[in-house]
Order: structure tokens, then sequence, then C-alpha cells
């Protein structure tokens, strides 16, 4: 029987819950869609902290951040650790920003680094990580300037690589296979995972780099497709998401395709 995420207990509710008020950023945001949290392990188990960006249109989608390609890359360098379970993914901002927003020089720091905001991450940072926790890795400057403004528990290196969504695929792999690198020497892998495989080649991202979004981390009555674009991927034109967002009204239409 597939196992599917039950969703955070009521600890980790409590803190979602207590989430700041965004509002006085809405113009920097897709605000009335409401904020995404988590994806992974919330029980304390987690071995590596993944901090994202904020979420996407496929994000909000599934209720689960990192579930569209970006998340799927995020997957496959998870997969070259051997992990199959053990790691918790969370986001700088649990709203999405809008690129121009993004772009900004200082990097929407008014959003990120607001006092409030930091406060209450930090809280929900600490709150699933236990003495289990091996390593985090911050994928993009948001998530750089989250990390920065955490206490990291004493001994547990941080690894800050560029973003799955970044330009440049050459770029982000020179930073994703050293990293990849030196943290198959302090993560043990989960049972069924293999750390063994190749790293990353460092000319671009070949197929077996994405990986699906296993339906342990999803919610019960998503499609069987949701997570895994590889079909998507194979076409000509190469299409990286199911979710988008419609250009005619970006802040209240979303287009969902068919995936799978």
């Amino acid at each position: 029987m597939t196992t599917f995420d039950k969703g955070p207990s009521a600890k980790l509710t409590k803190i979602f819950d207590a989430v700041p008020d965004f509002s006085k950023w809405k113009s920097d945001l897709w605000f009335d869609w409401g904020p995404v949290f988590y994806r992974g392990r919330l029980d304390g188990s987690a071995k590596v902290l993944v901090i994202a960006s904020d979420p996407g249109p496929t994000e909000r989608i599934a209720g689960r951040t990192l579930v569209g390609d970006a998340g799927q890359r995020v997957q496959g360098f998870l997969d070259k650790l051997g992990l199959t379970k053990s790691y918790t993914c969370l986001n700088a901002s649990p709203y999405a920003i809008v690129p121009s927003s993004a772009a900004h020089p200082v990097n929407p720091l008014p959003i990120v680094d607001d006092p409030a905001v930091v406060a209450w991450r930090n809280q929900l940072f600490s709150a699933v990580c236990t003495a289990k926790l091996r390593a985090v890795v911050a994928f993009g400057t948001n998530a750089h300037h989250a990390v920065d403004g955490w206490t990291v528990p004493a001994g547990v290196p941080v690894h800050k690589v560029r973003h799955p969504s970044a330009p440049g695929d050459a770029a982000t792999l020179a930073e994703w296979a050293p990293a990849v690198t030196a943290l198959r020497a302090v993560v043990t892998k989960d049972t069924g995972g293999s750390a063994s495989g190749p790293n990353y080649s460092l000319t671009g991202f070949v197929p077996g780099d994405w990986k699906r979004i296993p339906a342990a981390d999803l919610p019960f009555g998503v499609p069987a497709w949701l997570g895994d674009d590889a079909k998507n991927r194979a076409k000509t034109p190469a299409q990286f998401n199911c979710c988008w967002r419609d250009p005619t009204d970006t802040m209240r239409r979303m287009v969902w395709e068919v995936g799978g």
C-alpha cells in the first residue's frame, strides 16, 4: 500500500499557524495563494535539512515545497547522498515571491530578513532538527540569508549552493558536485538508498539527475504523476513543469496540465 504524508504534528501545526503577517509585502508576493511550508520528515528523523527560497506553482498545487522541476532536481541531489526519506525541506519565505521582486538588488531582504519572519522561521528550523541532523544545504541566495540568520546546531556543516533554477547549469553543478562529495562523508545512506552512484557531470544535468518526489512526501489524493515531470522533459521542446502561472493574470490564475 502506498504511504502518503499525513501532515504535521500538533506541535508543528501550531508553529505553521503562527506564520507572521506577510500582507505588507503583497505587491512582492503571490500572496492570495497562501503559504507552503514543507516537504519531508517533521518527526526529527531528518539527517539533512534543505532550505529553499520560496514555493512555485506546482508547490501550491501539492501543498508541499520543492515538488516541481527545482524540487525534482533537489530530490536527485538527495538521491546521490543515498537519502530516500531522512530529510526535511523548508523555505526562506513560505509565500511565493514575484520574480521581479526576487531580482531586487537586496534580493527581497525586507521579506527574508524581517525580524518577525526570522524569529518564526528559526523556531521552525529548530523544531524539526534533532541530534540526527548531519548537514544543512541552502539552495540560493534567499536560503543563504535564512541559514545565516539561524543558529545552526553545533558541529553541523552548512553547504550554500546555487538555486536549482538558477541560469547556467554548469555553474550550478560546479557547486553541487563538491557538496555531494563532502556530504557523502558525513551523511549515512538510508535503507534502500545508494551513495556510490555517479556524481554530477560538470557540463550539465543529465536525465538521471532528476528524481521523482516520493509519494510519502505528498498528501493523499494527488495524481500519481505529480512530482515526476520526466515525460514532459522528454518533449521537444522540453517542458520542465506541469504547472505554471497564466501570463494573462499571474496573480490569480495558474495552468495545471496533466503530466506523466
